[in-house]
């Protein structure tokens, strides 16, 4: 049988404790690469650098550090250096949840989002707290989630996003399979002045709102489950489609 390549990646950047993790828990499923940004892309979305060039170093064997974000990695391993294509994508563990409206700007999703895009089977895994205390718990789900992907694939275009509550393993309620919640954003832009009198701004603000609805990925972390959301490629709104119907007489109006 021939060795599964698995290619990690994510956006907390190569260092990370998460990703050192997920390596840990795949090590022995196959040849397992990591292409991860070289320092904290947290945030940046499914962005691609177009008006610089990547430099990519293996700082040491099967690691490749890359200063460029999570979708540049997984393109550069896929289209620009790897001879063969891997059999599982995987992003994580990052350590803050992805939840909700979150995924538009997870750079870990994004990763994930992106070997979909590949036609390349991949999940992105995330941890619910920003300063991760449990490990474990993610680790068995990367794993699980790895073994049943590789043996099983996912349809072409969807990709999974996984939420761990930060739990001790056996604290873990379950697993439990999700719609995206919604979160509320209270971002405020902060005016500052630097040393040289200069202007900057910085946003931020309080801590996402969110709805506590059945069936959502919201409510699986509330009751200590672990949340898998499928996601698909296709974002049109087809009851809205149809809907807009009449727009196309505007036709006669250009």
């Amino acid at each position: 049988m021939t060795t599964p390549l698995i290619l990690l990646t994510n956006d907390d950047g190569i260092h990370a404790p998460g990703l050192a993790a997920l390596h840990e828990a795949l090590a022995d499923l196959g040849e397992v690469l990591v292409f991860a940004p070289d320092r904290q892309r947290s945030a940046v979305g499914h962005g691609v650098s177009l008006n610089h060039p990547l430099r990519r170093t293996e700082i040491r064997p099967g690691w490749h550090m890359v200063d460029g974000t999570p979708t540049d990695c997984i393109i550069l391993a896929v289209r620009g250096v790897l001879e063969t294509l891997p059999a599982l994508i995987v992003s994580g563990i990052n350590s803050g949840a992805n939840l909700g409206d979150d995924v538009t700007y997870s750079g870990t999703v994004a990763g994930a989002f992106e070997g979909m895009l590949q036609k390349i089977p991949s999940f992105a895994i995330s941890v619910t707290s920003h300063f991760v205390t449990h490990f474990a718990g993610a680790q068995r789900m990367a794993r699980l989630t790895a073994e049943k992907l590789l043996a099983e694939g996912l349809p072409e275009d969807v990709m999974l996003n996984i939420n761990v509550p930060d739990l001790p393993a056996d604290q873990i309620s379950g697993i439990s399979v999700t719609a995206m919640g919604r979160r509320n954003y209270n971002d405020r832009m902060d005016m500052r002045r630097d040393p040289r009198g200069g202007t900057y701004y910085w946003i931020g603000g309080e801590i996402p709102e969110q709805k506590i609805e059945t069936g959502t990925d919201f409510e699986a972390l509330e009751a200590g489950r672990i949340s898998v959301t499928p996601l698909r490629r296709d974002m049109t709104d087809y009851d809205m489609l149809k809907r807009m119907a009449s727009y196309s007489a505007l036709s006669d109006k250009l």
